[in-house]
C-alpha cells in the first residue's frame, strides 16, 4: 500500500509542495509514496497553484477519508488539521517545523520537527542526509514555498537554516531571481479580486484546541489593506458564519506586507481576553499590531499564553 503524504486542511505552498517533495523522497529510497492534499486542484489558492505552473508540478491526489491508509503528514501534527479518519490511519512519518500536536501512535515513527520557518528547509536537509538529488521541479517548489512562509525573510519565523535552504534550492532548480519569484507570488497570494468573503478567509485558515476552546485563525497576505477596504464588511459576516459553528474565537490577519504589520479581526465570546493576548484595544472589531507577521509565532502562542494552555 502506497503511503499518502499529506498537509493540513486548507493548504498553502508549503503542504502542498512538502508533500510532493516527501513523496518523492520516499520513493527514492524504494518506499511507494504518493503526494496527497485535503482539496481539489482546482480549490488550490492561487499563490499555490501559480507555483504548481510555473514549476511544472503535478497538483497532488485528494484525499477524503485517511482511515485505514498509511499516511505521512507533513507541516501539522494537529488532528483537527487533517483529514477524516485520521484518528483511524497508521501515520508513519511527520515532518513538520510547527509545535508538536495531539497525533498519537502505536508504533515509533520518523518525526522530524525543527525550528524553521518552513518544512521545505527540513525537507532541503532530509534529501541530503539521505544522498538524494532533488529532482529541479520539486527544488522549485520547495523554493516557493520557504520564500512564502518566511514572507521573503521578513517573518521572525525565519532563520539561517531558511536562507541557507533557498541559497541551495535556487541553483537546483534554476532560478536566479528570487525577488521577482516571491513578488509574482504575492500578487497570486494577495489577488481577491473576484473571490467570495468565505474563499478568502479560508485561504490560509486553521482551527486549533485552547484548552477546549476552538479558535480559528485565517491569514490573508497583502500588498497593501486597501485591496480589502471594500470587502471587509463581507469578511465580517463570513467570520461571524464560521464563528457560529461551534468555535469561540475566529481571528483574521490582515497582513500588509509591505508594511510589515497585521490588521487583526476579531470576533470572540471574550474580546477582552484577545484584547490582552496582543496588548492592544479593539475598535470595530479590529487592531493593528505592528511587526505581527508570523501566526505561528506571534499569533498563535499569545493566544495559548491568554486562553492559559
Amino acid at each position: 500500500m502506497a503511503i499518502c503524504v499529506v498537509g493540513h486542511s486548507n493548504p498553502d505552498t508549503d503542504s502542498v509542495t512538502s508533500a510532493i517533495s516527501l513523496a518523492a523522497l520516499l520513493n527514492a529510497q524504494g518506499q511507494e509514496a504518493k503526494a496527497c492534499m485535503q482539496c481539489a486542484a482546482a480549490d488550490l489558492n492561487p499563490e499555490s497553484a501559480m507555483v504548481l505552473e510555473r514549476f511544472g508540478l503535478a497538483a497532488p491526489e485528494q484525499i477524503a477519508d485517511a482511515a485505514g491508509k498509511d499516511i505521512a503528514l507533513v507541516d501539522f501534527s494537529d488532528i483537527a488539521q487533517g483529514p477524516a479518519g485520521l484518528d483511524k490511519a497508521n501515520v508513519v512519518t511527520i515532518v513538520d517545523h510547527h509545535k508538536i500536536g495531539d497525533v498519537t501512535t502505536n508504533n515509533p515513527i520518523l518525526f522530524r520537527a525543527e525550528p524553521v520557518g518552513c518544512t521545505g528547509t527540513v525537507l532541503n536537509k532530509m534529501f541530503k542526509d539521505a544522498g538524494v538529488a532533488i529532482p529541479k521541479a520539486v527544488a522549485g517548489g520547495m523554493l516557493a514555498a520557504i520564500l512564502s512562509d518566511t514572507v521573503n525573510f521578513k517573518s521572525p519565523t525565519c532563520t539561517d537554516d531558511d536562507k541557507a535552504a533557498v541559497a541551495d534550492l535556487k541553483v537546483v532548480a534554476g532560478v536566479e531571481d528570487t525577488e521577482s519569484l516571491f513578488m509574482d507570488m504575492l500578487k497570486a497570494k494577495s489577488s481577491v479580486a473576484g473571490v467570495p468573503a468565505k474563499d478568502l478567509l479560508f485561504r490560509d485558515y486553521k482551527d486549533f484546541d485552547m484548552k477546549g476552546n476552538k479558535v480559528g485563525v485565517g491569514q490573508l497576505e497583502l500588498a497593501t489593506l486597501d485591496q480589502v477596504a471594500d470587502i471587509r464588511a463581507d469578511l465580517m459576516k463570513a467570520m461571524e458564519a464560521v464563528k457560529a459553528d461551534g468555535r469561540h474565537s475566529v481571528l483574521l490577519m490582515l497582513t500588509d506586507v509591505v508594511k510589515e504589520g497585521t490588521d487583526l479581526v476579531v470576533l470572540s465570546d471574550d474580546p477582552a481576553l484577545i484584547e490582552s493576548a496582543f496588548n492592544g484595544k479593539l475598535a470595530n472589531s479590529s487592531m493593528w499590531v505592528d511587526g505581527m507577521m508570523s501566526r505561528k509565532k506571534q499569533t498563535i502562542p499569545n493566544l495559548q499564553k491568554a486562553f492559559g494552555c
